[in-house]
Formats: structure tokens, sequence, C-alpha cells
């Protein structure tokens, strides 16, 4: 996904009230300091948690969205307003989990409500 295809669901989904204007303006910053830094270092270092919404049912995907490690705390709320299931999970040891190396799926929901499957990965 190119930074202007990021950009714009950034956009999107605060167009569609998923995220605040808040946080779009943090993911944005973001996307952009991660350019920053891959065109000063020449190369990509940059890990990211990836938040992905899908239909249960169809497999189909609503949401996907990259961001970058260093805005844990927005991708975990982004997260969690997506899958109500996740109030009260210990978000801080996953923050640590995160920062202390961890990679691959961290979270999986299933929102019996919605029929949506909420899935979180570091990558």
């Amino acid at each position: 996904m190119t930074p202007s295809d990021e950009r714009m669901r950034i956009l999107k989904m605060i167009e569609e009230k998923q995220i605040t204007a808040e946080e779009g303006a943090r993911l944005l910053e973001a996307l952009r300091a991660g350019r920053d830094a891959v065109e000063r270092d020449g190369m990509t270092k940059a890990r990211w948690l990836r938040v992905r919404v899908t239909d249960r049912a169809s497999g189909k995907l609503k949401v996907n969205v990259n961001i970058p490690v260093g805005l844990i705390d927005v991708g975990l709320k982004m997260g969690a307003r997506f899958a109500p299931e996740m109030n009260g999970m210990d978000l801080s040891a996953i923050q640590a989990a995160i920062k202390g190396g961890m990679q691959g799926r961290i979270i999986e929901v299933d929102d019996e409500k919605d029929d949506e499957r909420v899935e979180i990965f570091v990558e």
C-alpha cells in the first residue's frame, strides 16, 4: 500500500467517525515521520502495528490499517473500538511485549454482535 493510499484510508476513517480527528492527525504524522526515516536511512527499519477487521461469515475485509509501532497506544485503542470485548484487557502488558520485540498476531477477537473478527498484528 502506498503512503498516498494509507493517507486516504486514514482520512476515510475520520470521515466515517471510526477514529477521531486527533487520532487521524497522529497517524498522518507518524506516516510522514516513517517516510522521512526511510528516506534518511535508505532502508526500511520500521515495524508496524496492523489492525484488521473482517466479516466472519464472508471473510470480507472491512478495515485494514497499518500504524507505526511508535503509535502503539493509538492502534490498540482503535482496535478496542471495533471489539468491545477488549474492554478490561491489560493493554499495558501488550504494549510492553510489543516494545520488547514481540511479533506476529497479538490479538484476535470475535465480535459476535456485529459478526466481525478483529485481529492485531506486529510486523
